[in-house]
């Protein structure tokens, strides 16, 4: 992602003492009861005002007050930090420092057309095969991650994040349908770097509002004053959604509430769904099992006539971890009974193990969820990092260690491959595509092989879109060798083809362009081979496969499988994409470039993108890919590509059962 050119203006040192004193006071107002007596407004003031502060704010620069500030790539500036707020009066006045901040500068909207519908996978997640059961009503399964990693806002909560290039980073978006960026401060904002990786691929992010001890207590009861204070928060938090691009919120009241307050809460959580859903694009309220009717803080571990008001009034319930088989057995009862779908209640699944099996043993938890029809709630994945402490590993270096950022891919394609079985994954949908692999972080920056720059980085705005299963057997990441941003993948699996990338891409001209950058060490040696494996079939019946095999061929095509070569001449500028140089000769550090133009005898549809390489048993040199691009070109533009492939796979019936 590019950055945002920022203005460079400078507040003086008055201004900045003046503002240092008003954030200070502001922070002594957090005894203040503020809400027990509303200002007197009417709706249509409230909604002026609103609205000239909302145009006031589009008008006015930002204005950029960190020192030294000199380079918009490196900015310390802390308007663009992400920041919780701690007090209703914080929230309620909007007082974050990147209030005049244009984050749609910053953060890129939710994609909704980058991924499909999601399929099962079953154990055949790493395999190019036809092997898909699709979703219904009857087994639709979710899952939501919440991301808590030893209180959050750490090096992610800056737009430019750090150096540190072995920090976590989340990988497995094509499993997640919700992403919640959990702290235990009072309202949760996501960090820019968050929200980016997570909308680009079409995953949306929640926010935490929580409320925990006396403190929380006395925060909570100011919003259930009155209906009045209810509507107030709920409008301040629907604009923290629309202002910083995030689309709802996780709610988790952990304190007594009393009784004669509980209407109000009530009226808290259906009216933040309502206003979630009709003013944030793809709104969602998700309820933390926690208080129950009466008001008692008492984790049910269950969904049950105590919490089930709670559940009918949001989009659904992420039920705490405590949970045992005969919870599943209530919990399901009272799905039966308010007539809705188990997808809606999500199980919690604490990594750390607390209540259940978790660590490396997660998949057990997660399989008896699943064979109850249940969503996963997935509760602190960044355990694969922080746990790296308990063996040797310093995951505090401020500029990254080689030794921790290996261990954490690892240990994290490890833990995920065990999931993958009861997930369902979201193939990629929308043309063009195009990914470099990179997942945020790189000890440099490369342009087409070239070192960009030398510093080091993590920043998950810049990640890429990442491959649909875990990597583990097949392919690893390498910050050493890189083509593109600040990593590649490096091929392990050398006896067969394995799944990179599930897809629903639809050629409806049956016109295929594929390009991708790869490098050998012994190119020399002609028993090195590296493909991509495309698997196709007809748009109406996926029944049928044809695999492709991208490589270099005298182009062979039998029932079932071609095998093709790429073009031999340069591409026209036109038709590739920035990242990927024409033709296929040495670009830098001895990467190539391929270009495959292909034309069906008609529409056809790409299911899946993997890799097949092979070497002689006595080679150590090492293989890698580095970048992927495939878009689909019209009957005309394909036309002026010479020697192109042509597939007659109607006509000449290579299609195979």
């Amino acid at each position: 992602m590019e950055t945002a050119p920022l203005n460079k203006k400078r507040k003086t040192d008055s201004e900045q003492a003046k503002d240092k004193d008003k954030d200070a006071g502001t922070l002594q107002e957090e005894d203040l009861n503020i809400l027990e007596e509303p200002r007197q407004k009417t709706e249509v003031e409230e909604k002026k005002q609103a609205e000239a502060e909302a145009e006031a704010n589009e008008q006015q620069d930002f204005v950029c007050s960190a020192e030294n500030c000199e380079n918009s790539a490196t900015c310390g500036c802390p308007q663009l930090e992400a920041e919780p707020l701690r007090n209703n009066q914080q929230l309620l006045d909007f007082q974050v420092r990147s209030r005049h901040i244009r984050w749609p500068e910053y953060v890129q909207p939710l994609d909704t057309e980058v991924r499909g519908q999601s399929v099962y996978l079953d154990k055949q997640s790493d395999f190019v095969s036809s092997l898909r059961r699709p979703l219904d009503a009857g087994n639709r399964r979710e899952l939501l991650v919440c991301h808590d990693m030893m209180g959050n806002y750490l090096n992610d909560r800056h737009f430019h994040s750090s150096e540190k290039y072995d920090d976590y980073r989340f990988l497995h978006w094509s499993a997640v349908d919700y992403f919640c960026y959990f702290s235990h401060q009072y309202v949760t904002i996501p960090p820019s770097g968050w929200l980016n990786a997570a909308h680009r691929h079409g995953v949306p992010v929640l926010g935490t509002y929580i409320v925990e001890g006396d403190q929380g207590s006395r925060l909570l009861h100011e919003v259930l004053a009155n209906v009045e204070s209810v509507q107030r928060i709920v409008a301040a938090m629907t604009r923290l959604c629309l202002h910083f691009g995030f689309e709802g919120w996780l709610v988790n009241v952990e304190c007594r509430v009393r009784a004669e307050s509980m209407a109000n809460l009530y009226r808290f959580v259906e009216e933040l769904r309502q206003a979630t859903e009709n003013q944030v694009p793809h709104g969602r309220v998700i309820w933390y099992d926690s208080v129950i009717d009466n008001g008692d803080l008492s984790w049910q571990n269950e969904l049950n006539e105590r919490n089930v008001r709670f559940f009918r009034l949001s989009h659904g319930t992420l039920i705490n971890y405590n949970w045992n088989d005969r919870s599943l057995e209530h919990t399901a009862a009272i799905v039966s009974q308010e007539q809705t779908s188990p997808h809606r209640v999500f199980m919690g699944l604490d990594v750390f193990g607390r209540g259940q099996i978790g660590r490396f043993q997660s998949s057990q938890t997660l399989s008896r969820i699943a064979a109850k029809g249940f969503s996963g709630g997935i509760f602190a994945p960044a355990w694969c990092f922080e746990t790296l402490q308990q063996f040797g590993y310093n995951i505090r270096q401020t500029q990254g260690d080689d030794s921790v950022n290996a261990a954490f891919l690892d240990r994290n394609e490890r833990w995920w491959s065990r999931l993958w079985p009861w997930l369902a994954t979201h193939p990629y949908r929308s043309l063009p595509f195009y990914t470099d692999f990179c997942v945020g972080s790189g000890k440099s920056n490369y342009e087409r092989g070239r070192r960009h720059s030398h510093r080091s980085f993590f920043n998950l705005a810049q990640q890429s879109l990442q491959p649909s299963v875990p990597l583990v057997g097949n392919a690893e990441h390498c910050f050493d060798s890189v083509y593109q941003g600040g990593n590649c993948l490096r091929i392990i699996n050398y006896e067969r083809a394995f799944r990179l990338l599930l897809t629903d891409f639809d050629l409806t001209h049956g016109v295929l362009l594929l390009g991708y950058a790869f490098k050998q060490d012994q190119i020399k040696d002609s028993s090195n081979t590296f493909d991509l494996v495309l698997r196709f079939s007809p748009i109406s019946d996926q029944n049928e496969d044809l695999y492709v095999f991208c490589g270099l061929y005298d182009d062979i095509m039998v029932p079932g499988r071609c095998y093709i070569s790429p073009l031999d001449h340069s591409l026209d500028d036109k038709f590739s994409i920035n990242q990927l140089s024409s033709g296929h000769s040495p670009i830098s550090d001895d990467w190539q470039v391929r270009h495959y133009v292909v034309k069906f005898d008609g529409p056809v549809r790409l299911l899946d993108i993997g890799v097949k390489c092979s070497r002689s048993e006595l080679s150590t040199g090492n293989s890698y890919l580095g970048a992927v691009y495939v878009n689909s070109l019209s009957l005309g533009d394909c036309q002026s590509v010479h020697r192109k492939t042509e597939i007659n796979v109607f006509t000449q019936k290579l299609w195979q059962k």
